[in-house]
């Protein structure tokens, strides 16, 4: 039996370029967020109103959570060329995703019980004023939204047609879905204050602040089921690893050629490691006959592959 090592590396496309218009974005967004913080949560306790007061907090948590975002993209950038990152600082940016779906959960938490404690201790609220401030809110985040969704366009368009469609930038939709939800609860708000106001129906107001909540914390876990399979390698259900075997295995005069063990991992948001132990009778198999094979699909930048022939 003889074992051979390769290890071979695409240098220029392992390193991400970075989303230079989705820091610019996340750090407009998080100075825009914390002004209207200010503006709602003073006008909630002024006012009286549960809906308004949790869209407030719920904004807060987003201006630190999009901070996060923004210091992840600055963060990957001055270090992307630290050699101690052995496969570059993308990762960087994925953490603040995972990390700012940590911060929804909590929030969704907090709206949950303050509004669970303003059913048994309704409150009188000023409904016209908080609805105004509530309207005010939900135009800002449409304006955030607006910023963040031509970010994700531009990245998007300078990277058509390259990678799979699991290569999308998840610390700017981390970012995106915090103002989207800051979105919903100034939506909520304004219905619960209007139902209030119109029909006297006090309790919409904390209702409406659990329905946030929970759609929320729905949200989250999304997000921290997408970031968490990133951050600890779990990609061996991506279509990649099927073609990685079919390159190997289906490839001219393959024989018996079979891949007897396979970790693949990804470095990027297009690009993905792997190491492989190839088992075949072919004595003229080298390594680099299977790297050539491998060099089909792009998105492969690095990879390790040991040979173990089995004469006869």
């Amino acid at each position: 039996m003889h074992q051979h090592n390769l290890s071979a590396w695409s240098h220029d496309h392992l390193f991400d370029e970075g989303n230079p218009a989705a820091e610019r974005g996340t750090r407009a967004v998080m100075w825009i967020t914390l002004v209207t913080m200010v503006i709602e949560i003073t006008a909630g306790w002024w006012f009286n109103s549960m809906a308004l007061l949790a869209d407030g907090w719920h904004m807060s948590s987003h201006a630190v959570a999009i901070g996060v975002s923004a210091f992840a993209y600055a963060a990957a950038r001055r270090l992307a060329s630290d050699p101690r990152f052995a496969f570059g600082t993308w990762k960087i940016e994925v953490l603040g995703g995972f990390a700012s779906a940590i911060f929804l959960l909590g929030v969704a938490a907090a709206m949950v019980f303050a509004s669970v404690e303003r059913i048994f201790s309704p409150q009188p609220i000023q409904y016209q004023e908080a609805l105004a401030i509530a309207v005010v809110g939900l135009v800002v985040n449409v304006v955030c939204a607006v910023i963040l969704g031509k970010a994700h366009d531009h990245h998007h368009d300078d990277h058509h047609g390259h990678g799979h469609s699991h290569g999308h930038d998840l610390n700017l939709k981390a970012a995106y879905i915090h103002v989207i939800t800051d979105a919903l609860t100034s939506v909520l708000a304004i219905v619960a204050l209007a139902g209030g106001w119109l029909y006297g129906w006090a309790w919409l107001d904390p209702a409406m602040g659990i329905v946030g909540a929970v759609l929320v914390a729905s949200w989250a876990r999304n997000l921290l089921t997408e970031t968490g399979r990133v951050l600890l390698d779990r990609e061996m259900d991506h279509p990649v690893v099927q073609e990685i075997r079919e390159a190997v295995e289906t490839r001219p005069a393959a024989g018996d050629t079979r891949i007897a063990d396979l970790h693949v991992w990804r470095v990027g948001k297009r690009t993905y490691s792997c190491a492989l132990t190839v088992v075949t009778h072919d004595a003229a198999l080298t390594p680099r006959q299977v790297h050539e094979q491998l060099a089909q699909h792009e998105e492969i930048v690095h990879a390790t592959i040991e040979i173990h022939l089995c004469p006869g």
